[in-house]
């Protein structure tokens, strides 16, 4: 498979999961279900922009390796121990709270590998025959 296939795939499987986290998170009753949390949507937007129109464009790497580098916060954040230890890991559904994140850990991980790995495989500078012919 292409490397930015893999991206792609990759990228949108950490949008997936971390919707269903934040949705996890507001039902376990970890966030409020306010309208505060609508700003995930136009975070979410962005990333989901930068992983499908601007696939193979350097700003759509960047987008993408911003996002995964947040997505690759959210388990760090939990099992530091808000969230993971006590009631929650008692409760049920315990079970997908925990491996949603440790998937979430894994695929924005894989995310953050690959976007940069394409990033710094791009040429930085235009050559100067593109700037002259111009």
């Amino acid at each position: 498979m292409k490397q930015t296939g893999m991206l792609t795939a990759a990228s949108l499987l950490t949008i997936l999961l971390m919707t269903f986290h934040l949705t996890d998170d507001i039902v376990r009753g970890m966030e409020p279900g306010t309208l505060s949390n609508l700003i995930a949507v136009p975070i979410l937007v962005v990333w989901l922009y930068g992983t499908l129109v601007l696939a193979e464009r350097r700003s759509g790497y960047v987008i993408i390796l911003l996002g995964s580098l947040l997505g690759l916060v959210v388990p760090v954040i939990h099992m530091k121990g808000t969230g993971v230890g006590g009631a929650i890991a008692k409760s049920s559904g315990a079970f997908f709270f925990i491996w949603t994140l440790l998937a979430l850990g894994v695929t924005a991980l894989f995310s953050v590998i690959l976007s940069a790995r394409a990033l710094l495989s791009l040429p930085w500078r235009r050559s100067r025959r593109a700037s002259t012919a111009a």
